[in-house]
């Protein structure tokens, strides 16, 4: 799919990881709708991207109603990228059962809502992409993130599966699974290191394969280093071994570090 001059909703565009993916987009030609929480910044943010024509649409989707609220705001939006997440990192019994919900609303009911709500519009034009931004969590388990991995194994599902449903009609529906990102995302935000031997990616790359996966209509693209991607393929193939080899010392020191991290920002 041509990205040029499309009218495209990125959420979650404010993070680490939005600003590479929209500034990725809009070099491309994409015409970018940003939303997130923060007006402000979000203003600030379409007036630095390249392009013309950007616009906001402030948002916080752990609010009900929100994705059903933006998608009519949004209304005839060609693509979707849906960017936005909570970390979810904790053991279960230290969430509450609104900060659950929370989580659960903006990793996995927004996206699902939003997706419903536009690709109707799609299909009577017989063209249009939806991006989930998911993550290696969704394929492996890790400890201190049974919500979070929650999230993302079943943002997987459901994108895989809506391709499968739309495919026949010209509608493309990709994941976009990074791991290990440095300097921005909810690994970088936590502060904390990955397991010896892991390695990195960087946010520009999430941004270039996000642009990949609309071009080339791509099932999934992984954004990790080999040893992090034949980890998280172990672990599909294998749930047992996956476990074993995240609940190690390593696995356990990285997965408290960013639960640490991330304490404050379950709400």
């Amino acid at each position: 799919m041509n990205l040029s001059g499309r009218k495209t909703l990125l959420t979650g565009a404010t993070g680490g990881l939005g600003r590479a993916i929209a500034t990725a987009l809009a070099e491309r030609g994409a015409v970018l709708t940003l939303s997130a929480r923060n007006r402000e910044a979000l203003e600030q943010m379409a007036s630095e991207l390249p392009g013309s024509g950007h616009g906001v649409l402030p948002a916080d989707l752990a609010e009900p109603d929100a994705a059903e609220r933006l998608a009519a705001e949004a209304a005839g939006t060609e693509i979707l990228i849906a960017n936005a997440g909570l970390p979810g990192a904790g053991k279960l019994e230290e969430f509450s059962a609104e900060e659950v919900k929370r989580a659960l609303r903006v990793n996995l009911e927004a996206p699902m809502l939003l997706a419903r709500a536009f690709y109707p519009a799609m299909l009577e034009a017989g063209s249009g992409h939806l991006v989930f931004v998911a993550s290696l969590s969704g394929k492996a388990a890790s400890p201190r993130s049974s919500i979070y991995n929650a999230t993302k194994f079943g943002l997987r599902g459901f994108a895989l599966a809506l391709r499968a449903d739309l495919t026949p009609h010209s509608i493309g529906v990709s994941l976009v699974s990074p791991g290990f990102i440095r300097e921005a995302g909810m690994f970088a935000d936590a502060g904390a290191k990955p397991p010896p031997g892991m390695g990195t990616s960087t946010p520009e790359q999430v941004g270039a394969a996000t642009v990949k996966a609309i071009e080339r209509n791509k099932v999934e693209l992984t954004v990790a280093p080999l040893p992090q991607r034949a980890g998280a393929h172990l672990a599909l193939v294998s749930p047992s071994l996956g476990v074993k080899a995240q609940s190690g010392s390593a696995g356990q020191k990285a997965a408290q570090s960013i639960a640490d991290g991330h304490s404050s920002d379950k709400r």
